[in-house]
């Protein structure tokens, strides 16, 4: 595991999107995930005009990691907020985005295998030890890609709710690429700023491996790079 600290929220947000800049600039083709949430916003304000109309970059197919769906609308959350954050600012075609969602989900693991595998992954790190959608209670290590009951935990119903402008568009499920599909990606970057995540970011490198701290088991992936700044590392 590498471990960068930088001074602030900006400077972590340079670093971050200056590897997944780093990581599109291959002969060949280059598959990323990246995440949704607030804590990336900046990496893609600083990544979409190094990539908007850079043609030698159209080797590069883009992920999403969890989705949630919405009733009643063609993209779920995840989706809808990549598409603000930096689909649309970054005018990448809709040819280069391969979505999770309720209808691709079963096939989408066969889908990542048969160009290659995933060889680049943008996570954030959640105060209770969550990514993607991987939340305490509701995974295991050894899935892949799942669904997860909007009811699987006694919060879970009103977490999803918050995303959605009505609670009755929420669905009975989620999406989520598990702990084991998460580790087949080649190379892994997770971002966490602030002093809120201080807590989370000690746990995950102090703690245990277990699922009750879903992060804890991608400590174990070979190529993982953890990026935080002065706040989320003041616990260590």
């Amino acid at each position: 595991m590498k471990l960068i600290i930088e001074k602030d929220y900006e400077a972590m947000s340079q670093t971050a999107a200056t590897l997944t800049l780093a990581r599109m600039y291959q002969n060949r083709r280059v598959n990323i995930s990246i995440t949704a949430g607030s804590t990336p916003k900046r990496v893609y304000e600083i990544m979409a005009p190094q990539v908007k109309d850079k043609s030698y970059l159209d080797n590069v197919y883009y992920y999403n990691f969890d989705e949630i769906p919405v009733k009643g609308e063609k993209v779920g959350i995840t989706m809808r907020d990549l598409n603000t954050m930096y689909f649309t600012p970054a005018a990448i075609s809709r040819e280069r985005i391969v979505p999770l969602n309720e209808q691709t989900y079963t096939t989408q693991m066969e889908r990542i295998r048969s160009v290659g595998g995933l060889d680049f992954m943008l996570l954030g790190l959640g105060f209770d030890g969550h990514y993607c959608g991987n939340l305490p209670g509701a995974t295991h290590f050894e899935d892949e890609i799942v669904t997860v009951s909007s009811y699987a935990t006694p919060d879970m119903e009103k977490r999803l709710i918050k995303n959605l402008d009505r609670p009755e568009q929420l669905f009975d499920f989620y999406l989520t690429m598990g702990p084991k599909a998460v580790m087949e990606t080649k190379e892994l970057v997770i971002i966490a700023n602030g002093k809120r995540k201080a807590p989370a970011v000690k746990e995950f490198l102090t703690g245990t491996i277990r699922n009750e701290f879903p992060a804890s088991v991608l400590k174990l992936h070979p190529n993982l790079t953890l990026i935080l700044d002065e706040e989320a590392a003041s616990l260590l």
